[in-house]
């Protein structure tokens, strides 16, 4: 996990991003902070505490999907604090009334979180990712792989949640599993392949590794349907021979080309490139 200051007007945000899950969390106190213009960060712990409190008592999700990490504190040590992603803080913002609530979360979008609106209009979403990797020099054929990848994606997460995968932590798990499998190396091992922190593993992917992954994901997908994989343990054993098919395919691509479809290769700015020897 990376931890990572965010700055809100003069106010500092503090914020952890887990690497697995590519999700920022933000702490709520701090957004709460910002929400009851409180200066007196114990004044905006209580706060927390009772809204906390009412909302449990109303049975709201918002408080339940909030998480715990450590992150540091004004005297440099590091205590678990309540943490949410921006899906969550943006509902959480509803039960606080506050002229602030409107810049918080204009501000959350500016950070990269549009969730709302690609919601409403995920075609939004899609035309804001082809110009962003336009602007950053992909080439048509490769955005073209990119969103078919992705498109091949959502129709597994699709499968998932509707067969008892909820957490983002069994997303993430089931992801690697498939990942280790057809790549032989996991998630985050491929990332700093990569030299990449932050930045979405897909983003920096060759057209083989997206091609790759697509098929390790279709074939889970086609599997669990066929077995009617339901609950973690199943689509589990779905993952692994899904990633298999694709392993095999990119064994004997390997072979034939005598060239590593898993690379180092990457989309970095010069200076910040890092890439594996073949």
């Amino acid at each position: 996990m990376k931890n990572k200051l965010a700055i809100f007007e003069d106010y500092k945000i503090r914020r952890i991003y887990d690497e697995e899950t590519e999700t920022w969390y933000f702490s709520v106190v701090d957004i709460i902070q910002v929400l009851i213009q409180q200066s007196d960060f114990q004044a905006a712990r209580n706060y927390w505490k009772v809204l906390k409190n009412r909302l449990n008592k109303e049975g709201s999700e918002s408080v339940t999907k909030c998480n715990r990490l450590k992150l540091e504190a004004a005297d440099g040590k590091k205590y678990l604090t309540d943490v949410a992603s921006p899906e969550v803080l943006l509902r959480l913002i509803q039960s606080i009334p506050s002229p602030k609530a409107e810049p918080i979360k204009l501000w959350l979008a500016k950070v990269g979180y549009e969730r709302m609106q690609d919601m409403a209009d995920p075609a939004r979403s899609l035309d804001r990712a082809r110009e962003y990797w336009q602007q950053h020099g992909r080439s048509e054929k490769w955005i073209q792989q990119r969103m078919m990848g992705q498109e091949t994606r959502n129709k597994l997460t699709d499968y998932w949640k509707d067969h008892d995968i909820k957490k983002d932590t069994e997303f993430a798990i089931l992801t690697n599993i498939i990942h280790q499998e057809w790549a032989g190396v996991a998630v985050k091992e491929h990332k700093k392949l990569k030299g990449l922190k932050a930045q979405n593993l897909r983003d920096h992917m060759s057209e083989a590794e997206l091609i790759f992954t697509a098929l390790a994901e279709l074939s889970t997908r086609q599997i669990a349907e066929t077995i009617e994989a339901t609950g973690m343990k199943e689509n589990e054993d779905a993952g692994k021979k899904g990633g298999g098919i694709a392993r095999k395919a990119r064994v004997d691509l390997e072979e034939k080309t005598g060239r590593n479809v898993v690379t180092g290769e990457n989309f970095l700015p010069p200076g910040r490139k890092k890439i594996s020897d073949e």
